[in-house]
Parts: C-alpha cells; structure tokens; sequence
C-alpha cells in the first residue's frame, strides 16, 4: 500500500515538474538578498553594553580622588587615628626575604609599560574590525 502511494505521489511531483516552466531570477537579485542580509544582522541585541557604565566610572574615579585628596591635605590627625592602628607588619615580614634584582624589575616595569599601551591599542583594533 505504502508503495502504491509512493508510486502515485512520484508521478504527481513528475506531471507538475514538466508542466512548470524554468524561472530565472532578476538580474540583480543578488544584490537584493545581500542588502536583506546587511540589515538584518545588525540587530540590537549583539550592541556592545558595558558593564560598568561611564557615569559609575566617573563617580568612582571621584570618589577615590576626592579620599587621597582628603587624606593628604587633612591637618588634623585626630580624625585619622583609626589608620594609626592598622599593623601592616604582617605584609611586609612576608616579602622581607625577596631579592629581586635590577633587570628583573626592570623587565617588570617595561611589562607594565608596554601591557598598557598595548591594550588601548588592541580594544581600538578590535573595535574598528568589529564596526566594519
């Protein structure tokens, strides 16, 4: 039975197939399907959002700003006794037995150096490949 109805729907699909004629598509229909293609991929939901928005970075950078500066130009010390009692002892014995020598710590700075330049560098690479 199943063969049968195969065998039917085989013919059917034949009969429209000869009975349709070739269409070709326009001449610039390529253009049309890649000019759909562009508009659809730039959708919103791939826009790059931060995290940590600018107005929170502005706010935080104030904040740290404004605490070195209070701390730096407070007179009086008896608003900062709290500081006073802090023991940073502990710290300082556990890097007390490390040597490090010249040309490593100049390796190290130069590592810095070049570790922040090199990332505004690479975001703005990585930017403009993306935008394009």
């Amino acid at each position: 039975m199943k063969e049968n109805a195969n065998k039917h729907i085989d013919q059917f699909v034949d009969k429209v197939m000869k009975s349709s004629k070739l269409e070709t598509p326009s001449f610039d229909f390529t253009a049309k399907v890649m000019s759909q293609i562009t508009v659809t991929s730039r959708s919103a939901v791939t826009v790059y959002k931060p995290l940590i928005s600018k107005t929170t970075w502005v706010i935080l950078f104030l904040l740290t700003v404004g605490m070195v500066g209070f701390s730096f130009f407070n007179k009086d010390t008896s608003t900062l006794g709290w500081f006073d009692k802090l023991d940073f002892s502990i710290v300082s014995n556990l890097f007390s037995g490390v040597k490090i020598s010249q040309t490593t710590m100049y390796s190290l700075l130069m590592f810095g150096v070049m570790l922040f330049i090199q990332i505004p560098l690479l975001k703005h690479y990585f930017n403009k490949r993306f935008d394009a």
